[in-house]
């Protein structure tokens, strides 16, 4: 397609799901920027700095993708970067009616960002992060769900004691 494509999210850790889509996307658009949101309101496990970290590195492969920290309006990232295209996944239905208002708004912000969708491959539609932090908080190994180093990063924090006692 010769564009940029954004593809936003907090990536509170990036999973096989987001890695299938930007492998996916990277086939498609020249340039694919993986923008990991600051997301406070979400309260993520991992630090933004520390999820563009994790990010490069399960991209590293792709040599049209990059990796960007973002604090701000998606439509203002977008139009920095000079970008018009954003990428949103889709793992069932249940997540197209929000992923839709968010369309529909980044729309009404700036008239000519599109939003382009993909689902995941099958057998990933059910990882999702949130599942992810959860099995890895726990005890559980979540090494079939993210990339080795997210594993690592995973024990690391959770042996330093650097997970929230309302995790």
């Amino acid at each position: 397609m010769g564009k940029k494509l954004i593809y936003p999210g907090t990536f509170d850790p990036v999973t096989n799901g987001h890695k299938d889509l930007v492998e996916r996307a990277a086939r498609m658009f020249s340039e694919v920027v993986v923008a990991v949101a600051s997301s406070p309101r979400k309260k993520p496990l991992f630090s933004l700095e520390e999820r563009v970290n994790l990010a490069k590195g399960v991209f590293a492969h792709l040599p049209n993708v990059s990796v960007l920290g973002f604090n701000k309006l998606l439509a203002f990232f977008l139009k920095e970067q000079g970008a018009h295209v954003v990428l949103r996944g889709l793992r069932a239905v249940s997540d197209f009616e929000y992923e839709f208002q968010l369309a529909n708004m980044n729309r009404q912000l700036a008239p000519e960002i599109e939003t382009v969708f993909l689902t995941p491959s099958e057998h990933l539609s059910y990882i999702s992060s949130s599942l992810v932090r959860e099995i890895a908080i726990l005890g559980g190994d979540v090494s079939q769900f993210v990339d080795a180093e997210v594993v690592s990063a995973f024990a690391h924090k959770i042996s330093n004691g650097d997970v929230p006692e309302n995790y």
